[in-house]
């Protein structure tokens, strides 16, 4: 069996998805989360792009020891540089470099000849083989390329100290035969190349990355570049836990395999939907809702006599267990601190006495307490640092089918006082926040607003996300409750306070610079 790495780009492609914004907290916990799930390399982030994201890259290379670190650098010096100070103290710290190769980028966005080109990338490789004992190269919209000149730039770079090649599909053009036929040319055309580890990174713009990724594979690939639940630019990339899954089920083809636990493919799904905002379709194989569930009569039939007639996949095998520990307002502090443990979160004594408190009155409210409702308490507790800004005190919405909606709220501010407002609107959720925006004083514009279910039933959890603007700049929150306004009240201020959070971070960088 070849052993294929995996390459997570979750914290870095994966959070430049349109509308999703991590902060520290939420990083530290998915990098703890991908640690534990087995994957080879963390792409934590660009360190050079913002001082939020170096701090990100810094704090995840300090805490993960059982994989190997990363971030993303141009071809520049101080990208370098910037790369280095966040990830030297890491278990095995490796630099991720790039620049284009493709005609039109060269052509329109780098503005450099293929002669510069060259030049740039070896004088990278070889200023970042001072620091880093493992330098990636990757040939940006490699698949575009002419591929004379992508040999030659690649077997350059392998002089000059490249550990790694990646070929990206930047743009998700290619299809999965010329793919492979890439990975062969190369192959066959580039000296040197058999010391080296070949990747791939694949975008799904015309759905085809997890094909791509396991063609690579096929020709000679052995790492594998991807995000959990396929999250990344425009239309993602290729999802993780499917060539992972692809991989131990076709085994007898593809003859590799990787050092994933499959078993938590589940639990990092939920954790980065949550955290991100980016709710995972039911469809979604491997780790949608309906990825086990049989609505055919026939369908049913044949599962219930054989499994395997319909499920080529068991569910435990990815984490998805079909009976579990129910938790309810009986019971103890042991059963719920052992629960928590087992759902793989770190909670100080504190935090759990904290949350005990908040699960048993959730418990007198409703029955059977689930993970979802859980790991929802536990994210809403845990992961929730925005608490200087604005505090949630308390709302009153009334609301009749001959009334007009009328929504009243107070909240606390940093200074703790107290701020109450009223306002109507033409439905609950709108007079809420109408009243929200007066409290806050603040031009607030919603420009998206989803809800969904934690759990089943009518006693189920509530879990709202919204993404604002103000004065030009964007940000996402969540909120949970058992009430859906509450839950909506909570996800304003959140996003709301994510965005003074950015402001003062960008405030301090603005200082720092002069």
């Amino acid at each position: 069996m070849r052993k294929i790495n995996i390459f997570d780009t979750t914290l870095r492609d994966g959070e430049q998805s349109a509308g999703v914004n991590l902060n520290l907290h939420e990083k530290l916990e998915i990098a703890r989360q991908l640690e534990r799930l087995g994957v080879d390399i963390i792409e934590a982030g660009f360190p050079a792009a913002s001082k939020g994201d170096f701090q990100a890259v810094q704090a995840i290379a300090q805490t993960v020891r059982n994989c190997s670190v990363t971030g993303l650098s141009r071809s520049v010096q101080s990208d370098i540089d910037a790369a280095w100070e966040a990830l030297k103290d890491g278990a095995e710290p490796r630099l991720h470099v790039f620049i284009a190769t493709s005609p039109i980028h060269m052509q329109y966005k780098l503005r450099m000849t293929p002669e510069q080109v060259v030049e740039t990338a070896v004088e990278s490789v070889r200023y970042a083989k001072k620091y880093f004992p493992i330098v990636q190269w990757s040939a940006e919209d490699a698949c575009r390329s002419d591929l004379p000149f992508l040999a030659t730039i690649v077997e350059k770079v392998i002089e000059a100290g490249a550990n790694v090649i990646n070929i990206p599909d930047t743009v998700g053009y290619i299809t999965p035969k010329q793919y492979g036929d890439i990975f062969s040319f190369l192959k066959e055309n580039v000296r040197n190349i058999e010391k080296i580890i070949l990747s791939a990174h694949c975008h799904d713009d015309l759905g085809m990355a997890v094909a791509n990724s396991l063609a690579a594979i096929e020709a000679g690939a052995t790492q594998i570049e991807g995000t959990i639940n396929g999250i990344g630019e425009r239309a993602g990339n290729a999802a993780i836990e499917e060539v992972a899954v692809a991989l131990y089920i076709r085994k007898d083809y593809y003859q590799a395999e990787t050092r994933l636990n499959l078993q938590e493919i589940k639990r990092t799904s939920n954790l980065v939907s949550k955290l991100t905002g980016m709710i995972v379709p039911p469809n979604k194989a491997i780790v949608g809702k309906n990825a086990f569930a049989h609505e055919s009569g026939i369908h049913q039939d044949g599962v219930l006599k054989e499994k395997t007639t319909y499920e080529i996949i068991s569910p435990q095998l990815v984490g998805v267990q079909s009976n579990s520990m129910v938790l309810g307002k009986h019971s103890g502090r042991h059963a719920f601190r052992t629960r928590i443990q087992e759902l793989g979160y770190l909670l100080t004594e504190e935090e759990v006495n904290r949350l005990f408190v908040r699960f048993k009155d959730l418990a007198d409210k409703k029955k059977d307490i689930t993970d979802d409702d859980l790991i929802a308490l536990i994210l809403d507790e845990k992961l929730d640092t925005y608490k200087n800004f604005y505090q949630l005190c308390s709302i009153q919405v009334q609301y009749g089918t001959n009334q007009i909606p009328t929504a009243v709220v107070v909240l606390k501010d940093g200074e703790g006082n107290d701020i109450q407002e009223a306002a109507t609107g033409a439905g609950s959720v709108e007079a809420l926040y109408n009243a929200l925006e007066k409290a806050l004083q603040l031009p607030v514009t919603l420009l998206d607003y989803r809800i969904e279910s934690v759990g089943s039933g009518r006693d189920a959890l509530a879990q709202v996300y919204v993404k604002v603007s103000l004065d030009g700049k964007e940000a996402s929150g969540r909120g949970t409750a058992q009430d859906v306004l509450e839950a909506s009240a909570k996800a304003y201020i959140h996003a709301v306070n994510r965005m003074f959070v950015i402001e003062k971070m960008r405030e301090e960088q603005a200082l720092a610079a002069q």
